[in-house]
C-alpha cells in the first residue's frame, strides 16, 4: 500500500442511554448480532462483580457462548495472553467492559486477530473509550499503539454516572487538553511540514469547547454531566480516527502527563494530569491559560501540584523531561525542552506550584 493512502475507519454505532445491558444484542449493528456465537469479555474484577450479571444475562439471552477474562494489568504481555486465548477459542467478538485498562486490552487484542470489538465503558475518564489507539505498558513505559476503533460503543448512563465523580472530572480534563494538542499539531505542521487535518483538528477542538460551554452543568449534576463529557470524549475519539493518529488529542500536555507517570511516586489520574498540563502549555502557546484554569476549577478538577498530590519538584522535573517521551512528536516544548529554571517559572506563574 502506498504511504500517502489515508484510510479512515469509524465506528458504526454509539448507543447512550439507561439500562442498556439487559437487551444489549438489540443495540448492535444487525450484521454483527446475526453472526456472533462466541463472545470474549475483557473486564476487571470489581466491574464484573458489580455489573457482570447484567451483561451476562443480556448476552446469554441469545444463547451465546461467553468467556470472561478478568484483568487489571494493561501490559503488552497480558494482551498477548488474551490474543492467544481468544484465538484458541475461535472467538467472534471481543468486548471491553470497564475502564480504560480493560477497553485498551480488548481493542488491541481484537485488532491483532481481526475480529469486531465493542466498547462498554463504566466510566468516562478519557477518550480511550472509543479511540483506535491503546495505551499498553511494556519496558517500564506506557506506549500508545495502533489498535482498532470499536464497531459499537454502548454507554449506560446509570452505570457511568455511578462511578466516582473524580473519574468524570478527569474525563473533562482530558477533553480540555485538546486545546493545546491541536495547537501543537498545527505548530508541527508549520515548522516540520507534518500532516495536519483541519477537519479532525476542528472536531477535536469541539470536545474542549463542549466542556467549556457546559462547565456549569458538569459542576452541578451527574447524569446530564455524564452525557456531556461522554459526547466530548467520543467526538475526540472520532477525530483521532479521521486523522489516523492521536495528534488531534495528544500534545505537550500529554507528554507532561506521561512524564509524571514515569517519575511521580503516586501519579494522579490521566485526565487530571493532562488538565494541569493544559494550563501550563496554554501559557507557552500564549493562549488564555487563565480561562483554562478557571473552567477546570469550576468543574472541580485539580489545578495545582498539591491538588494532584504530586510534589512540586516532580512537576518541574516532568516539565524538563516531557519532550523526551516521544521525541518524534514535535510540540511547543521543542527538541530541547525546558530548563529547570524555565520549568519552575512556568509552573509558578500559572499557579501550579506556589
Amino acid at each position: 500500500m502506498e504511504k500517502d493512502v489515508h484510510i479512515i475507519d469509524l465506528m458504526k454505532r454509539v448507543v447512550i442511554g439507561k439500562d442498556l445491558l439487559k437487551d444489549i444484542i438489540q443495540y448492535l449493528p444487525l450484521n454483527l448480532s446475526k453472526n456472533i456465537k462466541k463472545v470474549y469479555v475483557v473486564t476487571g474484577p470489581h466491574v464484573w462483580d458489580t455489573y457482570g450479571k447484567k451483561l451476562e444475562e443480556g448476552l446469554k439471552s441469545k444463547e451465546l457462548e461467553l468467556y470472561i477474562k478478568k484483568s487489571e494489568s494493561p501490559t503488552i504481555e497480558e494482551a498477548k495472553q488474551i490474543i492467544s486465548d481468544a484465538k484458541g477459542k475461535s472467538i467472534d467478538l471481543i468486548i471491553g467492559f470497564g475502564g480504560g485498562k480493560s477497553i485498551d486490552l480488548a481493542k488491541y487484542a481484537a485488532s491483532q486477530i481481526s475480529i469486531p470489538f465493542i466498547s462498554i465503558p463504566t466510566s468516562a475518564s478519557h477518550d480511550g473509550i472509543a479511540s483506535p489507539f491503546a495505551s499498553l505498558k511494556g519496558g517500564g513505559w506506557s506506549t500508545s499503539v495502533k489498535a482498532v476503533e470499536p464497531i459499537c460503543v454502548i454507554a449506560d448512563l446509570e452505570i457511568i454516572s455511578s462511578s466516582p465523580r473524580k473519574l468524570l472530572i478527569a474525563g473533562a480534563g482530558d477533553a480540555i487538553a485538546k486545546l493545546t494538542a491541536v495547537s501543537d499539531w498545527r505548530l508541527a505542521h508549520l515548522l516540520r511540514n507534518e500532516y495536519y487535518g483541519s477537519y479532525a483538528a476542528g472536531l477535536s477542538l469541539l470536545s474542549a469547547k463542549h466542556i467549556i460551554k457546559y462547565s456549569d452543568i458538569i459542576s452541578k449534576t451527574d447524569v446530564e454531566a455524564t452525557r456531556i463529557v461522554l459526547e466530548a470524549l467520543i467526538s475526540s475519539s472520532v477525530a483521532i480516527g479521521i486523522a489516523g493518529s492521536t495528534r488531534p488529542a495528544s500534545g505537550s500536555e500529554h507528554l507532561f502527563s506521561h512524564a509524571l507517570d514515569k517519575i511521580a511516586p503516586k501519579p494522579a489520574l490521566h485526565g487530571e494530569q493532562t488538565g494541569v498540563g493544559t494550563i501550563m502549555m496554554s501559557k507557552l502557546h500564549r493562549m488564555n491559560w487563565k480561562k483554562v484554569r478557571r473552567v477546570l476549577k469550576k468543574v472541580g478538577a485539580p489545578t495545582t501540584a498539591k491538588e494532584l498530590g504530586i510534589p512540586e519538584n516532580i512537576i518541574i522535573e516532568a516539565l524538563t523531561i516531557a519532550h523526551k517521551i516521544r521525541p518524534e512528536r514535535y510540540t511547543i516544548l521543542g527538541d530541547r525542552g525546558l530548563t529547570w529554571e524555565a520549568a519552575e517559572k512556568l509552573a509558578r506563574d500559572t499557579g501550579v506550584i506556589s
